[in-house]
This record gives C-alpha cells, structure tokens and sequence, in this order.
C-alpha cells in the first residue's frame, strides 16, 4: 500500500500502514469510569467519556485497513511487589492502589477495573500491554513488540494526555519513533492540562511529535472513490 499523508500540526505526518501501529493507551474502567481511581483522586471522569466515540471510529477503521493495534493497560500485581513505595502512598485519594473499590481492588491487574471499557475492547490478535508505570516502555515488553513488527510510526491514543500519553510519547520518541497524537482521541481530567499537553507535542517543530484531530486521520485511511 502507498504511504498516506494525514494533515497535521506542525507538517503533515506520512505514515505507511504496514509499519504504523494505532497505540490505545489506559482506556480502563478505572479512569474513564465512576467508582474507579481517577474518581477516587477527586476526578470529574466523565470528562474522559468523551474521547471514545471518536476513538471508536479510529479503531474500527484500523482493524478495517489492517494497522496493528496495541493496548495499554497501567496497573499491578496483587501483591503490589511492581507498585513502588512513592506510587502507592501519593496524594490523598479516597481509596489507595490495592483497595477494594466498586469494580474490585483499585488498579490491580485481573480485576474488572482494571480491564478496558467494553466499547474499545481488544478483539483477537490485538495486543495488550500491562504496564506498571506511566510510560509503555517502561518494564514492559512493548518496544521489542514493535521491534518485532517492525513497526516505525506510532498513531497515539488514550488517556491522560499529560500523563501516560505525554511519557509514553516521549519515551517513543527518544527511542525513534515517530509519533501522530490525535486530539479528540486523547483527554484530561483537566482542559487546560489538555490544551497545553497538545501544544507541548507539536511545539518547536514538532519536539516529540505530531498533533491532529481523528477526522484527518480518517480521512488519509479511509479509501476514495476514483470518478468513473
């Protein structure tokens, strides 16, 4: 397949589908949802609800054109051993990592929190990546999957946009990788945390990345019809 362009901020961003892998970062029950940790930390959630219907038209034209998808999952293991001492005592929210919540124990790996939001669900042959920390790359196996596939472009998703988006971009892209953040398919707890982590992306030329609403992106994969 030729390479298709997606108009973005700062240049438009070219990608090849064959080396591009759509990365859906921490769509969990425990962010997006009520009853889960961001709501323990004081979090208006529902402001997260809005980047999937736009997420979910992304995703349903990447399995359509073939792109490899990835998904995220940050959490730990029951005992905690993966959750540091400075994680888990940070901040006062009203329940801690490891406590009984609403949808089982707060961000801890097999719990129903702790798995992805029904309407973005990883379907077979998708991979899903459990990460301790912030970033994808950090004590994971996601920089040798993509090595694996040979994957070079990497088109962001997901939540919170200064948090696990912002590391996991800058960990992309100082290991190389280039990196499409789509706008509306990324959010925050907070407006002004989105607006800025945005603009820090593309800044400067593009420092760690490119910027672009998901109707671009659609755009560029989705086939047009030749005049007969």
């Amino acid at each position: 397949m030729t390479e298709l362009t997606v108009t973005a901020q700062p240049y438009p961003f070219v990608l090849d589908p064959a080396t591009t892998a759509l990365v859906i970062i921490d769509m969990q029950r425990d962010f997006v949802e009520p009853g889960g940790f961001g709501e323990t930390l004081g979090n208006n959630v529902s402001l997260l609800q809005c980047v999937v219907p736009p997420l979910r038209e992304v995703l349903d034209a990447a399995r359509a054109l073939g792109l490899t998808v990835i998904h995220t999952r940050e959490g730990h293991v029951p005992d905690l051993s993966d959750c540091p001492p400075a994680k888990l005592q940070r901040g006062e929210p009203s329940l801690r990592i490891g406590d009984p919540g609403p949808k089982g124990r707060i961000l801890v790996r097999g719990e129903y929190g702790h798995d992805i939001i029904d309407d973005l669900a990883p379907i077979a042959g998708e991979l899903v990546i459990d990460k301790p920390g912030k970033g994808a790359f950090h004590g994971t196996t996601f920089g040798a999957e993509l090595q694996s596939r040979g994957i070079t472009r990497l088109i962001v998703t997901g939540v919170t946009t200064e948090v696990c988006v912002h590391t996991t971009v800058r960990e992309a892209n100082d290991r190389g990788y280039e990196c499409l953040v789509l706008s509306d398919c990324t959010g925050s707890y907070f407006p002004e945390f989105q607006r800025v982590g945005l603009a820090m992306i593309a800044a400067q030329g593009g420092i760690f990345g490119w910027v672009a609403p998901s109707e671009a992106l659609l755009a560029a994969l989705t086939p047009q019809e030749v005049p007969s």
